[in-house]
């Protein structure tokens, strides 16, 4: 059984960074990319015997908006619905549950994430972004 905590002591910033490092959204990040990003947004660890296997982080004003970002589980863990029990801890959240506005960037899990009601932008004329 996995355990999912908000304690930020009990994340391994190896694990982490050792998964983002290489992601697609994330390659080359430094570590201090890593603690400095962890340092200012809610995190969700997940855990299977002491060991992380799994992040999401969420950038938030703990009122209207939050961000969903760097969620993973590792790849040997996959497959047994731990981003499912990741994403359900995040969204139902009692510190989110007022945020009416939700947003992430992704290029796969869409059926993932639409089972907990994100879909692609209804209109995308609304959204701007500044990619440096």
């Amino acid at each position: 059984m996995i355990k999912i905590s908000k304690d930020k002591s009990l994340l391994q910033i190896d694990v982490i960074h050792g998964f983002l490092t290489n992601a697609y959204w994330a390659k080359g990040r430094t570590i201090k990319d890593v603690e400095k990003s962890i340092s200012h947004c809610l995190c969700f660890g997940v855990y299977l015997n002491e060991k992380q296997i799994g992040f999401a982080r969420i950038a938030t004003d703990y009122t209207i908006f939050a961000y969903l970002m760097d969620v993973f589980i590792l790849e040997e863990y996959r497959g047994k619905g731990y981003s499912k029990q990741l994403i359900e801890a995040v969204t139902s959240d009692e510190a989110l549950k007022t945020c009416t506005v939700w947003m992430l960037k992704t290029l796969d899990a869409h059926g993932l994430y639409k089972q907990f009601g994100y879909k692609e932008l209804s209109n995308p004329n609304l959204l701007m972004e500044r990619l440096l």
